[in-house]
């Protein structure tokens, strides 16, 4: 079956009211509780958006994240009691989209689902192809010459909101904004992100073609789509 959220938790109460309240408000959700059974439910259906817990009674969140963004990039809300910082760093570094505190409004989490779900899923080009390149924005997969490219969550991001403003000149401050939600991110972060992209899908990431820097503005991508 095909769902729109997944939450993976091992505190069930919690869970299956979250799940409830998300079904109610037209939000297509199933619930697990263990990273067994969060990856015996995609041998048989598919979710768009996972809500993982970062402590799970038979693994870690981190630990399961890591393992799915081998084979998917799908967006992952890190949900946690934890309030550390570090866990915070980790959660956005191996692939995660964002971190939610507990307890948290179900109203709240609702919404933020809703705009990840829009976000991934807005009308529109779903599908970028130029003969050498292809992106499917809507199953967060990425191949160059029929080969397929592993990118975080957060290069992936990065990559299609670019390709969203194909031919536009995007500032820094406005990738800081859009994709890390913050302010402050420094260039450097910005740049060693651009690097790796350039990397996976440049013929000569020296002289990019695709994604092109605008000295003293930011970066454009110039696409050449079929």
């Amino acid at each position: 079956m095909k769902y729109d959220c997944l939450i993976i938790d091992d505190e069930k109460l919690l869970a299956d009211s979250t799940s409830e309240y998300f079904n109610l408000f037209g939000v297509k959700t199933a619930v697990v509780y263990t990273a067994a059974e969060c990856k015996e439910f995609f041998y048989e259906n598919t979710a768009k958006l996972l809500l993982l817990d970062i402590n799970l009674g038979d693994s870690s969140g981190f630990e399961l994240c890591k393992e799915l963004r081998e084979k998917t990039n799908i967006p992952i809300l890190f949900i946690s009691a934890r309030t550390s910082d570090d866990d915070k760093i980790i959660a956005l570094n191996i692939g995660g989209d964002d971190y939610v505190q507990k307890p948290y409004s179900l109203g709240v989490l609702l919404a933020k689902v809703k705009v990840v779900l829009k976000r991934f899923g807005q009308s529109g080009d779903t599908k970028y192809s130029d003969g050498r390149l292809e992106v499917d924005f809507n199953a967060k997969q990425v191949s160059v010459d029929g080969v397929a490219i592993k990118l975080t969550s957060l290069e992936f991001r990065l990559l299609s909101y670019l390709m969203k403003n194909e031919n536009k000149v995007i500032s820094k401050q406005e990738l800081f904004e859009k994709i890390w939600k913050d302010k402050f991110t420094s260039d450097g972060t910005l740049n060693v992100h651009i690097r790796k992209i350039r990397e996976a899908i440049e013929q000569n990431p020296g002289k990019p073609e695709y994604i092109i820097t605008v000295w003293g503005d930011g970066y454009k991508f110039i696409g050449r789509k079929q």
